[in-house]
């Protein structure tokens, strides 16, 4: 399994050139797209094209071909494999006929957004792509809006607008998320903001509504208790000294809580004074 660029080519690693050029074989989600891949960096292993409507069929063949001895490497057409891209299926028939399946580690979309989002919550879901009908995405996202770590999201271009402004009706305008758009390309944009800026943000600039697009939401605020936060005692010191936004910053450095939980605590105390 074998990942290649999502769009720098910089980002290939040496061993996954060296398993290209082994192979047998490449198992490619498109072999035009592959195919130029290939030709850039002068790899003229055969390609068999395995995608989504014929991967249950392709995966007896490609079974039948490790078991005659041959190495099959599989891609998708950008970033690693079965990330919301063929490649589970074949993977699964592999390990079923007691082969090895083997990751050759590399560029995603996932964890480059991830990295790059500074949200400092430890626990992350990756919910991939949302329905695209609206009734079926605002019920997914109600689904999600109390859990407890933050979730990443992949969009289209021509959804990105409407999923962000439902995202912002459902977990709240301010709920902190970050948009990472056309990663590592030449137009590449990465924006954190309120779910509610952003939304307007992207729905004012047609040049956001291009390219493919991961988003990550913030974990949500944990419930209020009736005796009061848990924040309280890092916080009470805190604005008693500094501005609000301050005194967030600073407690969610000590701690690591999400931002949004406390500014929404740290709110709730001021007026309380």
């Amino acid at each position: 399994m074998v990942a290649t660029p999502i769009g720098n080519l910089g980002d290939i690693t040496e061993r996954a050139l060296a398993v290209l050029k082994q192979a047998d074989v490449i198992a490619a989600e498109d072999t035009r797209v592959t195919g130029q891949l290939l030709k850039q960096f002068g790899i003229s292993t055969p390609m068999i094209s395995v995608r989504e409507h014929n991967e249950r069929t392709m995966a007896e063949k490609i079974v039948a071909r490790l078991a005659a001895g041959d190495t099959v490497a599989q891609v998708s057409d950008a970033g690693t494999p079965a990330v919301s891209d063929p490649g589970a299926v074949l993977a699964a028939a592999v390990h079923a006929a007691g082969f090895a399946v083997i990751p050759v580690p590399g560029a995603s979309a996932l964890t480059s957004a991830l990295s790059a989002s500074g949200f400092s919550c430890a626990h992350s879901l990756f919910y991939g792509f949302l329905p695209p009908k609206s009734k079926q995405r605002l019920d997914a996202l109600t689904a999600l809006r109390q859990l407890p770590y933050l979730t990443v999201f992949y969009e289209a271009p021509h959804r990105i607008a409407e999923c962000v402004a439902d995202m912002a009706t459902v977990f709240g305008g301010e709920r902190e998320a970050v948009l990472a758009r056309e990663l590592t390309k030449t137009y590449e944009t990465i924006r954190r903001a309120p779910l509610a800026e952003l939304a307007q943000w992207i729905a004012s600039d047609s040049n956001q509504q291009r390219g493919e697009a991961v988003i990550v939401v913030d974990a949500a605020a944990p419930e209020e208790k009736a005796e009061g936060s848990s924040y309280d005692s890092l916080l009470t010191p805190l604005l008693a000294e500094l501005p609000l936004k301050q005194a967030v910053s600073l407690a969610q450095a000590i701690s690591g809580a999400p931002r949004n939980a406390l500014y929404e605590r740290a709110l709730a105390l001021k007026n309380a004074d």
